[in-house]
């Protein structure tokens, strides 16, 4: 089974904040399939199945913090006798410009914490990822503090969330390189 997981944190204070933009579009891929979220306790996550075109994909929200996402990509990978390579992780990064991705087939964490978790978790760097650019911070802003502040008003977040989900289809349907070759850069 191939398994997207959503980076982000739970919880209403993070609800609308750039590094939750993984859960953003996780939940829009399950508002789109119209299947529910569902608790549980023993993947670290909220989980909701769905049919990709005629394959099972889970969808998974870790209900850990960004930084121990690891546990939550494990447990569902061990329950669902999945390899690392069947997980594609979604998560921010404000390293690319706003509405810009990034979909790789594995590589190294590029210092996201959430990243890094799932990796060590997972012992290995062949896990896909799509990267979604959440802009750069400003020049003397505290990275922190704008990761986990909320989009701004000229922000099209539904534009991101569509080129997130286009990707993801096109990832399924066709490959990574033909996604790569698609969606990586600009809009």
């Amino acid at each position: 089974m191939q398994i997207v997981l959503g980076l982000g944190n739970p919880g209403p204070r993070y609800a609308n904040t750039r590094h939750n933009i993984g859960f953003v579009l996780v939940d829009f891929l399950a508002e789109r399939a119209r299947v529910d979220w569902v608790p549980s306790a023993r993947d670290h996550s909220h989980i909701a199945e769905i049919d990709w075109d005629g394959q099972p994909v889970l969808l998974a929200k870790p209900q850990t913090y960004m930084n121990r996402s690891g546990r939550a990509a494990k447990a569902l990978c061990t329950r669902c006798e999945a390899e690392p390579s069947d997980v594609v992780v979604v998560y921010d990064d404000f390293l690319l410009d706003f509405a810009h991705l990034r979909l790789r087939r594995r590589g190294s964490d590029g210092g996201h914490n959430g990243l890094a978790s799932v990796l060590e978790e997972l012992a290995s760097q062949d896990v896909p990822r799509l990267r979604l650019g959440i802009g750069q911070p400003p020049q003397d802003a505290d990275i922190i503090d704008y990761v986990l502040a909320p989009f701004s008003g000229g922000d099209d977040v539904g534009q991101l969330v569509q080129r997130g989900a286009a990707a993801l289809d096109s990832y399924f349907a066709e490959g990574v390189e033909a996604a790569m070759n698609r969606f990586n850069g600009a809009p």
